[in-house]
């Protein structure tokens, strides 16, 4: 499984960060930690939704999306 998932910060809830990984609790532990540049300044971050893919394709193409202005637009209304 592949997940796509979106971090909202504890710190500064109006933060969020859009990813993908094949673990999701170690990369969460990564972020957390700090070991991730783009989101050590806004720790600790929680997880706010995450999508699992069968096809790690698929989760990339979602993820580009979600990096859109659009899928900006439609995470935030809908997930």
């Amino acid at each position: 499984m592949t997940y796509v998932y979106i971090l909202r910060s504890l710190q500064t809830p109006e933060r969020f960060y859009v990813g993908v990984t094949g673990d999701l609790r170690s990369r969460l532990k990564r972020h957390n930690a700090g070991e991730v540049s783009h989101t050590s300044k806004f720790a600790p971050w929680e997880i706010k939704t995450y999508v699992a893919f069968s096809e790690e394709g698929q989760a990339h193409a979602f993820e580009r999306y979600l990096k859109s202005g659009s899928g900006r637009a439609f995470a935030m209304k809908r997930l």
